[in-house]
Parts: structure tokens; C-alpha cells; sequence
């Protein structure tokens, strides 16, 4: 047996990749009795496929789940948490083995995937929150400054949090934006919850 490289990633095999392995990941690891709606993120990619799929719909809402695929907006890779940290701490740990053939760079991957700490995995997610925070302070532009949080002090000083509070004024006037006629988003997110849990 030799491991080869797929030398064309196309839609049947993203969806594939999709069913046959995300999707039945998920579910072996998610913890009972919590919320089941899981959002899938994908970057835009010609491979990606559509979230409308019919094969991918066909087994979204099966034992209980209800998946859906949502894109990243265009040209904000910040706002894909594997771009942003999450590549980047696993191949901080890959670049430190040695590969000589595809098999040894795969299994390199899984392992450093495996020695992953929890404690990355929380500085990767409270990033995304603080690129999300300042993304609505620009109205969805790109013209903001990644936050810098001091991550690694708070954590030896056991104040590190779980997440980040966002004001209430800035959700009801990124709430009110996006409902503006020119700013429609209603075909491809609905937001009424988050307006109903504000009263707005």
C-alpha cells in the first residue's frame, strides 16, 4: 500500500469528506443533552459545496442534529477560526517532526493535532471573538486591528476567560445596520432571534 496525494480536490469529494467523516466525527463526540444545531464553515472555495446540496441535506437532520453550511464572508479570513490560529498551532507543533514521505507528514499531523493543548484551543476561540467584536465596530469591513488581550499574562494570572462580553449597544447597532434595505442579509441569515433575545 502506498498514500498518495489527491491531486484534484473537486465538490464530490469535499461532500464526501463531508458525509462520510465531519459529519459522523460530530456526532460520535458531541456531549448529550445539549443544543444539536451545528453550523459547518466553509471559506468560499471552488471545491466547497453548496449549502443547499441535496445530498447534504439529505442526512443534516438525522439522530437528532440539524446541520447547516454557512461561507465565510468574502475576503475575512479572520472570521474562519482555522485560518486565523487554529492551521497555525498545529503546524507549529508539525514543523518540529521529522516527514521523509507522505505517510510520516500525515501522521505527523494527527499527532500534533492530538498534543493540541485545551488551553490553545481557548486562545484560538477567544481570538475569533475578538476579531468578530471588532469586525462589527467597522460595520463587516477589513479596516480594523486584530485585538491583542494579552492572553498569556491573564492566564498565569488565572484571569484568562471563557469568553468575551460584547456591549449591548454595539449588537443593537450592528442589528441595526444590517436591517438597513441597502444592507440586506434576511435571504442568507436570519437574524430576528438575536433581535427578539434584545428586544429590538
Amino acid at each position: 500500500m502506498e498514500t498518495k496525494p489527491i491531486q484534484s480536490v473537486n465538490k464530490a469529494i469535499t461532500r464526501d469528506c463531508i458525509i462520510q467523516k465531519i459529519i459522523p466525527a460530530i456526532k460520535s463526540k458531541w456531549p448529550p443533552n445539549v443544543c444539536k444545531k451545528i453550523l459547518i464553515q466553509q471559506d468560499n472555495e471552488k471545491p466547497h459545496i453548496n449549502p443547499t446540496d441535496s445530498k447534504f441535506q439529505a442526512i443534516a437532520n438525522k439522530d437528532g442534529f440539524k446541520f447547516q453550511i454557512i461561507c465565510q464572508p468574502p475576503n475575512s479570513p479572520d472570521t474562519n477560526v482555522l485560518d486565523l490560529v487554529f492551521f497555525t498551532a498545529i503546524q507549529s507543533l508539525q514543523d518540529d517532526k521529522i516527514a521523509t514521505g507522505v505517510d510520516d507528514l500525515v501522521n505527523n499531523v494527527y499527532s500534533s493535532f492530538e498534543e493540541l493543548s485545551p488551553h490553545t484551543l481557548n486562545n484560538v476561540f477567544l481570538s475569533l471573538q475578538g476579531c468578530l467584536t471588532e469586525i462589527m465596530k467597522v460595520h463587516g469591513g477589513n479596516g480594523y486591528k486584530l485585538p491583542h488581550m494579552k492572553k498569556a499574562r491573564l492566564s498565569r494570572l488565572d484571569s484568562l476567560p471563557i469568553t468575551l462580553e460584547v456591549e449591548e449597544e454595539l449588537v443593537k447597532e450592528t442589528l441595526e445596520y444590517l436591517q438597513l434595505p441597502e444592507n440586506n442579509i434576511g435571504a442568507t441569515y436570519d437574524i430576528s432571534h438575536i433581535s427578539e433575545a434584545l428586544g429590538f
